[in-house]
């Protein structure tokens, strides 16, 4: 295996599936889709975000001895930098124009995210040349580690659609809780993750599958919040 062919390969198991995830959140916003290049450019932010995240994490891990609070540090820089990264590139601009759309935004920057991670975490069994771990890797991360990242933006994009008629006072509330329920949904996950015996991953696996259910109803609901009448 020639030097470049673990990267393009790891690139490919990576992103590729971010993309098929991708393509089935954005039908949940078929009758009015937001501009594609509004959707690339929050799939690179975060990717690029992941850089931030390493440095950030390696930054804090020294003066953090206790795996769980380490592991609940880690969580909050990602949603907070998820968040960010969302709200400079796309939640600013006029498209973002009805409930549904920061839901959209957030998830897309979290596939961006989990596409640049899924690919870091690939390369090195791939570079090490056993198939076979990287096959149960890439599934590992396909079926959990990214639809995390989907459910704990989607949350802070709920709060977002929630409060999207809302004066800013209000707005700020509902982003403040929803990054908060975002970093605990994340840390949990790692914490179970961290303590699980191997037999009962999937277990683990089967309550991120659950909460995806619950966000595509509340989803649904956020489709149908309008501005109240005075």
């Amino acid at each position: 295996m020639s030097d470049l062919e673990p990267i393009i390969a790891a690139f490919a198991g990576g992103v590729l599936p971010a993309l098929a995830w991708l393509w089935f959140w954005r039908r949940e916003d078929a009758p009015h889709p937001e501009p594609r290049k509004l959707i690339a450019l929050a799939f690179l932010a975060g990717m690029v975000t992941v850089a931030v995240a390493i440095a950030l994490e390696k930054l804090v891990a020294p003066f953090i001895p206790n795996q769980t609070l380490l592991f609940t540090a880690w969580s909050a820089i990602e949603e907070v930098l998820k968040y960010g990264a969302a709200a400079a590139t796309v939640l600013w601009r006029r498209d973002d124009d009805e409930p549904v759309d920061a839901v959209i935004y957030m998830v897309t920057v979290a596939l961006g995210f989990a596409a640049a991670e899924n690919t870091l975490f690939l390369l090195s069994p791939l570079a090490g040349g056993t198939l076979l771990q990287t096959v149960v890797t890439g599934n590992l991360r396909f079926v959990g580690a990214t639809l995390l990242h989907v459910l704990s933006s989607a949350v802070i994009g709920l709060a977002l659609g929630l409060s999207f008629y809302m004066k800013k006072r209000a707005r700020r509330r509902y982003i403040a809780g929803g990054v908060i329920l975002a970093v605990v949904l994340h840390a949990t996950f790692n914490f179970f993750i961290l303590n699980a015996a191997e037999d009962s991953l999937l277990r683990t696996f089967a309550f991120v599958w659950l909460g995806v259910i619950a966000l595509l109803a509340a989803l649904e609901f956020v489709k149908r919040v309008r501005p109240r009448l005075r």
